[in-house]
């Protein structure tokens, strides 16, 4: 089911931007800078849950019921987007696949998760020559199957935060911090980002010049 075609030249392996950064960046381009610029991570109890479902997707068998197969793990990439990582269940009936991604929680105002969806399908066209037109997200906190439209709109957001993400990771920039409660309240990075804090940093130079008095 994963046959993975030989990159295009040596490096290209080794540029590629994990599925999960674009998840990140839309998030927050900084949240997605300390992961995956600075490699940093901490975990909160949202994020220790959506591992945890994560996992219990990952462990089970390959299996069928009927006319339709699931997948689990699928090792994907993408030479054209720039991306790879692994989805969490490919739904293979005939020759239709359909990627489907495990998320805890509800779903979200943003479209960061339809996002990580549409890579995967993006992936899974690439490597199977096949039209996937449309994904599925779980959501632990509803117990409830969302399907998405992999429509021309999110192709091309999907494919300006592949581009956008993979610029700053290559370019080794970490963005200033911007505080937004909301969303800063429920990142499980918040300690290390520190925004309100880096907002408005320490003036360097009187803490220099007390130093030296002292």
């Amino acid at each position: 089911m994963n046959p993975l075609s030989p990159p295009p030249d040596a490096s290209a392996e080794d540029l590629l931007l994990p599925i999960s950064a674009l998840q990140h960046y839309l998030f927050c381009p900084r949240q997605c800078a300390l992961i995956h610029v600075e490699r940093l991570w901490a975990e909160n109890a949202a994020t220790a849950e959506g591992r945890i479902l994560h996992e219990k997707a990952d462990s089970g068998k390959a299996d069928r019921r009927g006319g339709l197969q699931t997948l689990r793990s699928v090792q994907l990439r993408s030479f054209a987007l720039g991306v790879a990582g692994v989805a969490d269940v490919v739904e293979k009936r005939g020759d239709a696949l359909t990627p489907v991604e495990y998320k805890r929680g509800k779903p979200k105002a943003h479209r960061a998760d339809e996002v990580q969806l549409c890579a995967q399908a993006l992936c899974l066209e690439e490597m199977f020559g096949v039209a996937v037109p449309e994904g599925v997200l779980f959501y632990g906190a509803v117990r409830r199957r969302h399907p998405v439209a992999i429509d021309a709109e999110l192709r091309a957001l999907t494919t300006q935060v592949a581009r956008d993400a993979r610029d700053m990771v290559r370019a080794g920039h970490t963005p200033p911090p911007v505080w937004a409660a909301k969303l800063c309240g429920a990142c499980s990075m918040a300690e290390l980002c520190r925004p309100k804090r880096m907002m408005n940093p320490p003036d360097v130079s009187k803490w220099l010049a007390r130093m030296i008095e002292s």
